[in-house]
């Protein structure tokens, strides 16, 4: 006697609509926006200042944007008497100063880059090593301190110590050489602006990388010490990967801020003479519009400073997205 093996029956076709019909929703997808502030209202009031503070100072000011493309008169409207268009954009877009600041604004962006970028995370990465807590600690110290000066004191310090009888002058007649003056010279200004930069963000910027170090695995460090890998490969292929998505967002961050270079420290340092390498175009803008004011020419030139720099931003994310796998958005 012999038994045949039947098929299981077909399942019963489903409908167009239970085909396509959502899934069940929890409860909790029903709770409703409403429900949530009034339970959570106490952590949502924390956002009311922060909110305001972005509101007031980012948001609304971007309305005053419009006197770019109208002729505004002080005492008159405060958006402008009458439309001209792209007009003011014509005229620094064919001004040969505004392309010799702007000239000047991405070579001290790509010098603070180059220097101000990687020398946080090679500073985090030596005090990682570091065993001794107490030298540990006094180097954070240390380097931690310039972040919190006023600008004003670190231009003060700076013009000190460059100034005719400071002691980079004492140091260079020690050697036999003639004093300099230094901020009175234009090839000496790049070089100033960028140490100065680098002793007052380097320690704070590694403040985001030590954090970021504490949350890699030590099964990681063990793993690679099994394999044989001495303190060099573990920080390539163990330390430098896991601090990655905070190298990632922090050179976008700075990235979208690589045309402000530091308007402040440069006001502060430059002078007529040093206007060939110093000059740039948030201080140009400056004196366009509060010595000169022409309110109208620059608000044209900071809103296309703006779109450059968001274009920037976009343009690092999608890359960085792409290549690594890592972005803001």
């Amino acid at each position: 006697m012999t038994s045949t093996l039947r098929p299981p029956p077909p399942a019963p076709p489903r409908s167009p609509q239970a085909a396509h019909s959502p899934a069940p929703r929890s409860p909790r997808h029903h709770r409703s926006w409403r429900q949530a502030l009034r339970r959570d209202w106490q952590l949502y009031s924390l956002a009311i200042l922060p909110l305001l503070f972005f509101l007031v100072f980012r948001y609304l000011p971007m309305v005053g944007n419009i006197i770019a493309f109208r002729r505004f008169k002080p005492g008159g409207s405060i958006f402008g008497e009458y439309w001209v268009g792209l007009r003011y954009f014509r005229m620094f877009l064919t001004d040969p100063t505004f392309w010799e600041v702007f000239t000047n604004t991405l070579v001290l962006g790509t010098l603070t880059l180059l220097f101000c970028f990687p020398l946080p995370i090679v500073l985090a990465l030596l005090l990682n090593e570091v065993r001794a807590r107490r030298f540990k600690r006094f180097v954070q110290s240390v380097s931690y301190l310039p972040h919190f000066l006023s600008i004003v004191i670190v231009a003060a310090m700076v013009m000190q110590l460059t100034s005719i009888e400071g002691t980079a002058n004492q140091l260079v007649s020690l050697f036999g050489g003639d004093p300099v003056a230094f901020l009175q010279q234009p090839e000496w200004f790049r070089t100033i602006y960028v140490s100065s930069e680098v002793w007052q963000t380097v320690g704070w910027g590694t403040i985001l990388y030590l954090a970021a170090l504490t949350t890699i695995d030590e099964d990681l460090y063990e793993a690679a010490r099994i394999d044989g890998a001495g303190r060099l490969r573990q920080t390539w292929h163990v330390t430098l990967p896991g601090i990655r998505p905070t190298m990632v967002t922090l050179l976008i961050l700075n990235i979208g801020s690589f045309l402000a270079v530091g308007f402040e420290k440069i006001l502060l340092l430059y002078n007529p003479l040093t206007y060939p390498t110093a000059d740039v175009v948030s201080t140009y803008l400056f004196r366009m519009g509060f010595q000169s004011s022409n309110f109208s020419y620059a608000a044209a030139i900071g809103l296309f400073e703006a779109v450059i720099g968001l274009i920037l931003v976009l343009s690092a994310n999608v890359i960085s997205r792409r290549t690594v796998g890592t972005s803001l958005w």
